[in-house]
């Protein structure tokens, strides 16, 4: 844990998307509202709860702080 008690995950940035398209191995291709592709994968937690999450969802996601192009969806938004 960091010494602000956020952990690694306070470094991560959240932004929203639309699903596009379901790639092999639980990734999924999202478009975010700035125009940018990314790859992402389902948090443990939303796969836990069997959320499932198809083409056309909009989703909230967390950007890695190391490689922008991937991501972490961590909730399915109405």
């Amino acid at each position: 844990m960091d010494s602000d008690g956020e952990g690694r995950a306070g470094s991560r940035s959240a932004v929203t998307g639309t699903v596009m398209e379901q790639l092999p191995s639980a990734l999924y291709r999202v478009k975010l509202e700035g125009g940018a592709l990314v790859t992402a994968h389902i948090a443990d937690r939303m796969d836990r709860n069997f959320v499932r999450v198809l083409v056309g969802d909009r989703v909230r996601l967390e950007l890695s702080p190391v490689d922008r192009g991937r991501g972490r969806i961590v909730e399915k938004l109405p």
